[in-house]
């Protein structure tokens, strides 16, 4: 039985991030910022340009890191933020025992 509150019912959303946002430290920041805010998940870098990323955790937190992904480390420059609810299975890209995992480099146009 719930509260009817739904800022702590857990989400699992994808986003992709288009501008520049390789070379300036994305995918640490989204590491970094990810594990403060207590979420799980993975990034990783795209061969079109953009970082890819899945955030596991409260719908609340997500979206606070969602905003914070607009505006990216020191050096970046966002252009387009796209994020869809995703599947929980999307997870298991992650590195085995970690909570939020940088993946190698992925060819975007497969």
């Amino acid at each position: 039985m719930t509260d009817g509150n739904t800022d702590d019912l857990r989400s699992v959303r994808r986003v992709v991030v288009r501008g520049r946002v390789q070379g300036v430290g994305y995918r640490a920041w989204a590491e970094y910022t990810a594990l403060k805010r207590g979420l799980e998940g993975w990034v990783r870098n795209r061969s079109d340009g953009s970082v890819e990323a899945v955030y596991a955790g409260p719908a609340r937190v997500i979206g606070g890191m969602l905003e914070a992904c607009r505006h990216g480390p020191p050096g970046a420059w966002v252009d387009v933020l796209d994020h869809h609810e995703c599947i929980p299975e999307e997870l298991t890209l992650r590195r085995p025992g970690e909570r939020f995992s940088v993946l190698p480099n992925v060819d975007s146009s497969v």
